[in-house]
């Protein structure tokens, strides 16, 4: 207890230091909210696969029952690593594949002229069927027209 000089009155001691040990508990509470948080969206989010040491769902109950420790333990040892650079760290112009090595786009098909060729040979041969069916179409007509006018019946 201390004791006011002015008033006389006694108070507790704790009392100036209890707001600043709420707020700082709470800034604690805030973080490991926030790490609790993040560290779940991120496992729940990361493929089965790429997952390392344990499986995912034992690192979301990790996460979730040892806060603080469960969701650094998450980053530090379950994340799925980076895939790194190579050995210069970042990408530099003309450190690719060579031209005669460079892995080739797909043509769209109207720019690729074996596709063209396909397709114009299919024309071609399309055209060519279309004809011998209309011959053979106008050589029955034609057939049917002289049993019709010489009077014999067509069936």
């Amino acid at each position: 207890m201390r004791t006011d000089r002015s008033t006389g009155q006694t108070r507790p001691l704790t009392c100036g230091i209890m707001p600043r040990v709420i707020r700082f508990y709470g800034l604690f509470f805030l973080i490991d909210m926030a790490l609790l948080v993040i560290a779940l969206i991120d496992c729940l989010s990361t493929d089965e696969y790429a997952v390392r040491n344990l499986p995912k769902v034992v690192w979301v109950f990790l996460i979730l029952l040892f806060s603080p420790i469960g969701a650094i333990a998450w980053f530090v040892a379950g994340r799925p690593q980076r895939a790194s650079l190579g050995r210069g760290g970042s990408w530099r112009p003309g450190s690719g594949f060579p031209e005669s090595q460079r892995p080739r786009r797909q043509m769209a098909p109207d720019d690729d002229p074996d596709f063209l060729r396909r397709v114009e040979r299919s024309r071609r041969e399309d055209d060519e069927m279309f004809k011998k069916w209309e011959a053979d179409l106008r050589r029955r007509e034609d057939e049917l027209r002289r049993r019709t006018a010489g009077g014999t019946d067509p069936v």
